[in-house]
């Protein structure tokens, strides 16, 4: 890995991508999987319930279904309502995935700088799959799912699994983000990060810049984010 203490310089290597609401409009399709799921469990989601599940990990957000239904389900149990929701999501994504507003050419203008760029998503690599289908896995280096690492998101390590495969430091990395849960990831990997919200309110840190959407944005933009961020060594 590249130190940026050995370096002394803090320069953006590559550029990170959350998927779900930052790529394509696909938070949309799992507030659908995730309320359907929880009518498959016994009753209707509450709000809160939902906006706790947001940008969540599969295996966390499944559990806090069956709290908010105030279940305490069994481990074969949860491991039936994952697979049940899975199944769901895959026949969701296969009708179709709208990209985000801006999200396609701002993908396209990186990869055309020969900026390396990492998908970083809470969602499995079952599903991820499919999304590339609609994302262009020419786009990326690497892709990182939530079942590929110890923890997902808002653990930094899916962050920090993807800065170790393209052998930079974070600091040294721009993740773009829509979630309080993926900016804190990202935020606690040490990344500079874009946020683009969706669905949920995001609060401020002085590693976070926000932009309305990513329409319009050129790799000069990135560059000045990260710039603008100051992550130290």
């Amino acid at each position: 890995m590249v130190s940026v203490a050995e370096s002394g310089v803090v320069a953006l290597r590559a550029v990170l991508w959350d998927m779900d609401g930052t790529l394509l409009e696909s938070e949309q399709l799992w507030d659908v999987g995730m309320r359907a799921l929880s009518l498959h469990l016994g009753g209707p989601m509450s709000e809160r319930t939902r906006l706790a599940t947001v940008g969540g990990p599969l295996d966390l957000s499944v559990w806090r279904t069956f709290d908010g239904l105030g279940l305490d389900p069994t481990p074969d149990e949860q491991v039936a309502a994952e697979a049940w929701l899975n199944a769901y999501m895959a026949e969701l994504f296969a009708q179709g995935l709208p990209w985000r507003p801006g999200a396609r050419d701002a993908l396209g203008a990186v990869r055309d700088a020969g900026v390396p760029q990492v998908l970083v998503t809470n969602t499995g690599r079952q599903l991820c799959e499919v999304a590339l289908d609609t994302l262009g896995r020419e786009h990326f280096v690497y892709s990182v799912c939530g079942d590929e690492v110890a923890a997902g998101k808002p653990d930094p390590a899916p962050y920090r699994r993807a800065a170790e495969l393209l052998g930079v430091d974070p600091a040294q990395c721009l993740a773009v983000e829509d979630s309080h849960t993926g900016a804190a990831a990202a935020d606690a990997a040490g990344c500079a990060v874009l946020v683009v919200p969706s669905l949920v309110e995001v609060p401020v840190s002085p590693r976070r810049v926000f932009r309305d959407s990513l329409v319009g944005v050129s790799v000069a933009d990135l560059r000045d984010v990260h710039a603008s961020v100051g992550v130290c060594a």
